[in-house]
């Protein structure tokens, strides 16, 4: 029962990856659009594309979140008190982020706008930045059982740590890039189509590098992590680059929801090639799945809960999501702000 709950608390990370990644991706976009009016064609499909789904994307960080310390609260104990740092700023970053996307559509001067719209971006880097690290603290060995065992500080400030955090601010990035290419196509918006794949191109490149930065490092760092991800995850690896490429040949086609699903199981691929490597381990090399299992009273009503979130919770995202796609949802222009004179006529 043990090994079913870990799973889907995989399942839950996968999920968040493939929505809430690609969610800051868009947000990393938005801080590197440039000055108000360069920036202000992207920065309107990027709002128009995360507006809709922006709060729905997160639901599964909380689920994450209440799974571990309910079904194995020692390692939520090793890991929160260990790595408070980086997750203390990434939380931060998730509030700035959060809070400039709602000022920016309701601050009434533009200069006000701008601040937001900067504290959108700057928040949409901290928190995938800071959650990379935190898991390549977790790779790497760095989280020892017990509470704030581990060092504070070089737990996840060092080589495999850092190009971890990068790797996942890259593959939001190259995400995110492709969904909007993809909106670019659907809403016939012409001149964002070599914009963004431009940008596509670069976060692939860039990600394809830092991945293989991240596995020398962590050669170099913890060689038997490191030979369990080429022994273990080398097929899912694979399978992750051939989905994740093929998902930028499909952006420039009509079929938006089948680019959308090969994408997503690029970053499934990846995040199970993590998980395949690191088990039975919660905490490598000193805590397993069952040894860090809760009673199983509890795990029961886990799964039952998880029932649950299938019937009640899932259902209603597909609708939201679908509803989105047909450009069923958008603000209300009675209900939000006037636009200036200026952004009129722009």
């Amino acid at each position: 029962m043990s090994v079913t709950v870990a799973a889907i608390m995989v399942l839950a990370l996968t999920l968040y990856a493939c929505t809430g990644i690609a969610d800051y991706g868009a947000g990393f976009w938005d801080l590197t659009a440039g000055g108000r009016d360069r920036g202000r064609l992207p920065r309107s499909l990027i709002d128009n594309a995360v507006t809709p789904v922006w709060e729905a994307n997160h639901v599964w960080l909380i689920y994450v979140l209440v799974l571990c310390w309910t079904g194995f609260g020692s390692t939520f104990a090793s890991v929160m008190s260990t790595l408070y740092i980086p997750l203390a700023i990434a939380l931060l970053g998730i509030v700035l982020r959060a809070a400039g996307f709602a000022m920016s559509k309701d601050a009434a001067r533009a200069r006000m706008r701008h601040l937001a719209g900067w504290l959108f971006g700057v928040g949409s880097f901290l928190t995938p930045f800071c959650l990379g690290t935190a898991v390549g603290a977790v790779l790497t060995g760095r989280i020892p059982v017990g509470n704030a065992a581990g060092d504070e500080i070089t737990s996840w400030l060092n080589p495999s740590s850092i190009l971890a955090g990068l790797l996942t601010v890259a593959i939001g990035a190259y995400v995110s890039a492709v969904y909007l290419l993809a909106e670019a196509h659907r809403h016939g918006t012409t001149p964002l189509h070599g914009y963004f794949r431009f940008r596509a191109r670069a976060a692939g490149v860039t990600g394809l590098l830092l991945g293989l930065g991240l596995l020398l490092a962590l050669h170099a760092d913890e060689r038997q992590m490191f030979d369990r991800v080429v022994q273990r995850g080398w097929p899912l690896l694979l399978l992750s680059l051939a989905l994740l490429a093929g998902s930028f040949r499909l952006a420039t086609g009509v079929r938006v929801w089948r680019m959308r699903l090969v994408a997503a199981g690029g970053i499934a691929a990846l995040v199970w090639a993590w998980a395949v490597a690191q088990y039975p381990y919660l905490l490598p090399f000193s805590l397993t799945v069952r040894d860090g299992a809760a009673d199983p009273a509890t795990l029961r009503w886990l799964l039952i809960w998880f029932v649950g979130a299938l019937v009640l919770v899932v259902p209603a995202l597909i609708l939201l999501f679908w509803l989105d796609q047909k450009g069923e949802l958008g603000e209300d222009p009675e209900t939000s702000r006037a636009p200036t004179t200026g952004s009129a006529q722009a």
